[in-house]
This record gives C-alpha cells, structure tokens and sequence, in this order.
C-alpha cells in the first residue's frame, strides 16, 4: 500500500513542470548531437575532406541550429547548463 502512495505521489506533477522537464531532455539530445555534428565537421575540416561550398553550407548549417537551440531556451527559460546531465563518474554529458 506504502509503494503504491509513494508511485501515485510521483506521477502527480505539475503538467507545466512535465511540460518544461520533457523540452529540456528533448532540448539536451538536440544540443548533444549539435556538439557532436559540430566536432565531426571540425575534422573533415581539419582532414581537407571538404569543399569551400561545403564549409560554409555546415557552418550557416550549424549556426543556424545554434540559434534555433536558443531561441528555445530562452521559451522556458533554460540555460545551457540546464541541458547538462551528470553522468556520475563519466562526467557530464555535454562538452562546454
């Protein structure tokens, strides 16, 4: 009975908070896989595997994604470390 109070206190939020809570995970994978994009065009760049047309459509491409990613921060008042996870001993997940 105790276990099942304790789960029903749980489920019971803040639609605005599980509203909020769920845009920041979702916000989180969105600004990991920019920051891993981001990484990847770094070292074709590096490489010489790029054209300059092709630098410059991934870095519009990527600040463009930057700027979205802000912008909807800003919706509910997130900043950047708030997408941060810690992982415990691997870290954080996000690089800054």
């Amino acid at each position: 009975m105790a276990a099942t109070r304790s789960l029903s206190r749980r489920l019971e939020s803040d639609p605005e908070s599980i509203e909020r809570d769920l845009f920041r995970l979702v916000l989180t994978i969105i600004e990991l896989v920019r920051q891993l994009m981001e990484k990847q065009a770094l070292r074709r760049v590096d490489d010489g595997s790029l054209t300059e047309e092709q630098i410059e459509g991934l870095g519009t491409g990527l600040m463009r994604l930057e700027e979205a990613v802000e912008e909807l921060k800003g919706r509910y008042d997130l900043a950047t470390a708030d997408l941060n996870i810690d992982l415990g001993p691997l870290g954080m997940l996000l690089s800054d």
